[in-house]
C-alpha cells in the first residue's frame, strides 16, 4: 500500500473509534512484508491500544469500527457475529433496475473457489448467505444503478458474489466483474455508508453515516438501545 494520504477519524470515545477507511488500503496486516502498512497499523500510530473489531475489502471504502479495550473488543465481535449490528453499503452496480424502496433479498450460498483463491463463488455446498438490496437512484449517462445494500451475513466478498450472482456486477471490481464492467471505475465502487449498533458500555443506540464517498458523517445518538443489550 502506497497511498501516502492520511486516514480520518469520525468519532472517539473512551470505547472505540469510528474511521472512514479509504479504497485500496488493506484493513488489516496481509502476508508479507509488503502488506504490513494498513489502516490498523496506521490507527495504532495515534491509538496504540485499538483493537481490530471487523474489516472491509481491502478494494471498499467506508466505515470502520476499532476497539480500544478489550471489553468492547469482545461486545461488538459477539455483536457483529449475532447480527445485531445494522450495515448499509452503496453500490454502482452494471443495468438497469427498478428504483424501490422495497427491499429484495438474495439468498445464496457462497464458497472459496479453491482453485482460483482468494475468489468465491456460489454453490449448494457454501455457507449460507443473505443480502438484501433496493435501487435508488439510476445513472444519467451509464446503464448502471446505484444500490443500497445490507448484507444479513458475513462472508467474504458477499457483496460483490451476490452482485455477479444476478448478473448485477458492481462497477471497476477487478475480481468478479467483466472487462467492460471493470472499466465503469478505476475503483470498486462498494462503499460502507452505515454502521448501527448499541454502544457496548453507554447502552444507547447509535448511527453513523456516510452516504456520500468522502462526506462529513452523520451521527444520531438516541436514548434507548436498538438492539438487546449485551
Amino acid at each position: 500500500m502506497t497511498d501516502n494520504t492520511d486516514w480520518q477519524c469520525l468519532h472517539a470515545d473512551d470505547d472505540l473509534l469510528v474511521v472512514a477507511k479509504p479504497a485500496g488500503w488493506l484493513s488489516v496486516p496481509g502476508r508479507g512484508p509488503d502488506k504490513q502498512d494498513c489502516l490498523l497499523a496506521r490507527v495504532q500510530q495515534r491509538h496504540p491500544q485499538a483493537l481490530v473489531v471487523h474489516r472491509l475489502d481491502q478494494a471498499t471504502s467506508g466505515l470502520m469500527l476499532f476497539a480500544l479495550n478489550p471489553f468492547t473488543q469482545r461486545a461488538l465481535s459477539m455483536a457483529f457475529e449475532a447480527r445485531q449490528i445494522e450495515k448499509h453499503y452503496l453500490a454502482w452496480v452494471e443495468g438497469v433496475l427498478p428504483i424501490s424502496e422495497e427491499w429484495q433479498t438474495i439468498d445464496l450460498p457462497i464458497q472459496a473457489d479453491w482453485d482460483r483463491r482468494p475468489l468465491r463463488i456460489i454453490s449448494p455446498d457454501g455457507q449460507a448467505s443473505q443480502t438484501r438490496w433496493r435501487c435508488v437512484q439510476h445513472h444519467a449517462e451509464l446503464p448502471g444503478s446505484l444500490l443500497e445494500l445490507q448484507p444479513l451475513t458475513g462472508r467474504t466478498h458477499q457483496l460483490r458474489v451476490h452482485m455477479q450472482a444476478i448478473d448485477h456486477p458492481i462497477w471497476g471490481d477487478a475480481l468478479y466483474a467483466p472487462e467492460t464492467v471493470r472499466q465503469r471505475s478505476p475503483r470498486l465502487m462498494l462503499h460502507a455508508h452505515t454502521l448501527a449498533f448499541t454502544h457496548p458500555r453507554q447502552l444507547i443506540g447509535v448511527r453513523f453515516q456516510l452516504f456520500n464517498w468522502g462526506q462529513t458523517p452523520i451521527v444520531n445518538w438516541d436514548l434507548t438501545p436498538i438492539f438487546p443489550i449485551f
